[in-house]
């Protein structure tokens, strides 16, 4: 009788996993284009900004057009025609509840964990949409305010008032009012990220944007100082074409100071909405 000896199978090698390669960190400019995306697939987002653009225009042929004494001074610049109070401060109020809404919409919906967790580095995250922001916002006011002087202009131009955009007086006020916007909405940014609350973010920011300076006076000089901290106060003396008078205005802003408030203000901001970020769950 045969008997089969059945041999042992060959053994396999081992086989050990094999480690998955790290992925890479993202890195700033992948951020950047990650919030660009976020910010432009809003289908409410180029209507906004074309509206805003149209209104502060259309704020600065309106205000020309009912000046009585636009053609008073021939070849005299105007500042208050060609950046109208009304459309800047509505400027100020849109971009500052959209640089908020860029934040407080991710806490609303939740994707503010998908990023945290795609993105471990939160602070940079905040860095990404504080420079998309305040480059969107920069060039929305950059048509806005180009686009107010020059229609402005070309109404005081039936008068023989107009003006160059290479006037010395121009430079100032267009700038100031160029970076009005970006100013606004980097705060509004920055609010949204310590707050996290839609109606209390908006809340916070429309009230000390626009009515906290109101509040205090150039009566006395700790009034005026905290007035002249505030963002609009400092627009308001930056388009000035004209030195005040301190004998009747009181306290005055100065230009370095009021220059000083455009840097400080989201630059503060940010660095807040920064260390509170890295601080705080999600």
């Amino acid at each position: 009788m045969t008997r089969f000896v059945s041999s042992p199978l060959p053994s396999s090698p081992a086989t050990t996993p094999t480690a998955r390669p790290a992925e890479p960190p993202a890195r700033f400019g992948d951020l950047l284009a990650s919030e660009w995306i976020k910010t432009r697939s809003l289908r409410s987002t180029p209507w906004v900004l074309a509206f805003t653009i149209l209104f502060v225009i259309g704020s600065g042929a309106v205000a020309t057009l009912a000046d009585k004494a636009a053609g008073s001074e021939p070849g005299s610049f105007l500042a208050y025609d060609a950046f109208p109070a009304a459309g800047y401060m509505t400027l100020m109020l849109v971009s500052a509840s959209m640089g908020a809404l860029a934040v407080v919409g991710e806490y609303g919906s939740g994707l503010i964990r998908t990023t945290s967790v795609a993105v471990p580095a939160r602070g940079a995250v905040v860095l990404a949409k504080a420079v998309v922001t305040a480059a969107l916002w920069a060039a929305v006011g950059t048509v806005a305010s180009i686009g107010s002087f020059l229609v402005s202009q070309a109404v005081l131009g039936g008068h023989d008032a107009a003006v160059s955009i290479s006037h010395p007086d121009v430079v100032r006020p267009l700038v100031a009012s160029v970076l009005l916007a970006p100013v606004c909405a980097v705060v509004g940014l920055g609010f949204g990220v310590l707050l996290r609350h839609a109606a209390g973010t908006m809340v916070t920011t429309v009230f000390t944007l626009l009515m906290l300076g109101t509040m205090f006076s150039e009566g006395n000089r700790w009034s005026a100082g905290i007035r002249h901290a505030m963002v609009s106060a400092s627009w308001t003396r930056l388009v000035q074409t004209w030195e005040p008078d301190p004998g009747s205005l009181g306290y005055t802003a100065t230009l370095p100071g009021s220059w000083a408030v455009y840097v400080l203000w989201p630059l503060i901001s940010i660095c807040l909405a920064v260390v509170v970020v890295r601080r705080r769950d999600v």
